[in-house]
């Protein structure tokens, strides 16, 4: 792979923390602000989407003895566990 795919990456990497974070952050503040519950349920979701995107990159980054597609099955399946959880507080009550 080359230097420049590997640094438009680690930049592809760091919005997606930057927006999922802020987007985790901001459906909690909704949360405590009303108590509704489907909030705090769409912040956990955009937050283990953004985790999975974390480990993903510190598998890919840092730990060279893991294969890609390790970090892409861990990165793969909690995004899957995120929008479940998604979609579940677009469904709650």
């Amino acid at each position: 792979m080359s230097s420049h795919t590997q640094a438009l990456i680690v930049v592809l990497k760091a919005i997606t923390l930057g927006l999922g974070g802020l987007i985790s952050y901001l459906s909690y503040r909704a949360y405590t602000r009303t108590s509704a519950r489907p909030l705090w349920y769409l912040a956990v979701g955009f937050g283990v989407v953004t985790l999975g995107s974390l480990i993903a990159g510190v598998f890919d980054q840092f730990l060279m003895d893991a294969t890609r597609d390790t970090a892409l099955l861990i990165e793969s399946g909690l995004t899957a566990i995120g929008f479940a959880i998604i979609t579940y507080s677009l469904y709650s009550e």
